[in-house]
C-alpha cells in the first residue's frame, strides 16, 4: 500500500522549512512548494515541484492545492508583521480554497510565545515576550488572529497549529514530543520532523501544542 502523501508547502526555504523539505522526500511524500524566490530552494529531487510567487501575491491556491492531501504553513514576515496580519489575511484566502479542492489536513506552525484562543501564556514566556522578544509583537499577535479564526470558523477542517520553540540550527538534541504545558526551545531540523510526524497525527487534530524534548508522562 502506498503510503506517500502530496504535501503543499508554504515556507519550504525558510530555516525549518528547508529541514521539513528535506525530510518530507525522504521519507517518500511528494512536495509541492510555492517559494519567492526558486533559486533558494537548492535541493532537487523528482517528487518535488517548485511554483514561484508568494503569500500576498495572489498565488493561484486552487492549483497549488490540486491532488493535494495536506497543507504545511512555516510563514512569517516581521517586519510586515508589524504593522499587518499577513497570515491572517493569507489563511483566510488558503481554507476556502482547501475546501474547494477537498483538502482537509492543514498544519499551521506558530511561536510558541503566540497564546493559544483562551488559554493565557505562563507569567515567564509573558515575561519573555514583554521584553526579550518584544519586536515580534506584531508576528506573535497575527498567530494569535490565525488560530483565533481556525478556532472559531475552519472547524470543519483537521488542522492543527505546532506552537515551536524553535531556537537555532545544529545537531538534534532528541525527539521533540507534543505537550500541553512544557515548551522546549527546539532545533529547526527537530522542529520540523516534529511537523512532519504530527501532520498525519489524527490525536493532534485542533490543537495548539507546544513541543518538548521530554516526554510527559501519560
Amino acid at each position: 500500500m502506498d503510503s506517500s502523501k502530496t504535501i503543499v508547502v508554504f515556507g519550504a526555504t525558510g530555516q525549518t522549512g528547508q529541514h521539513f523539505t528535506r525530510l518530507a522526500l525522504e521519507q517518500g511524500h511528494r512536495v509541492r512548494a510555492l517559494v519567492r524566490t526558486p533559486a533558494k530552494m537548492t535541493r532537487r529531487h523528482d517528487d518535488l515541484t517548485v511554483v514561484q510567487g508568494s503569500i500576498t501575491g495572489g498565488p493561484d491556491l486552487d492549483a497549488l492545492l490540486d491532488g493535494a492531501d495536506a497543507v504545511v504553513t512555516m510563514i512569517g514576515d516581521v517586519a510586515a508583521q508589524q504593522t499587518r496580519r499577513v497570515n491572517t489575511e493569507f489563511v483566510r484566502t488558503l481554507v476556502p480554497a482547501m475546501r474547494r479542492q477537498g483538502v482537509s489536513r492543514l498544519l499551521y506552525q506558530a511561536g510558541g510565545l503566540s497564546a493559544a484562543p483562551g488559554r493565557p501564556l505562563a507569567l515567564p514566556l509573558r515575561a519573555v515576550r514583554a521584553t526579550i522578544a518584544r519586536a515580534y509583537i506584531g508576528q506573535h499577535a497575527d498567530n494569535e488572529a490565525v488560530m483565533r479564526y481556525l478556532d472559531e470558523e475552519a472547524r470543519d477542517l483537521e488542522w492543527m497549529v505546532h506552537r515551536a520553540g524553535i531556537g537555532s540550527d545544529g545537531p538534534s538534541k532528541g525527539v521533540l514530543h507534543r505537550s500541553d504545558t512544557a515548551i522546549s526551545i527546539g532545533t529547526f531540523g527537530d522542529c520540523a520532523d516534529f511537523t512532519l510526524r504530527t501532520v498525519f497525527d489524527a490525536a493532534a487534530v485542533h490543537t495548539f501544542h507546544t513541543s518538548s524534548y521530554r516526554a510527559l508522562a501519560a
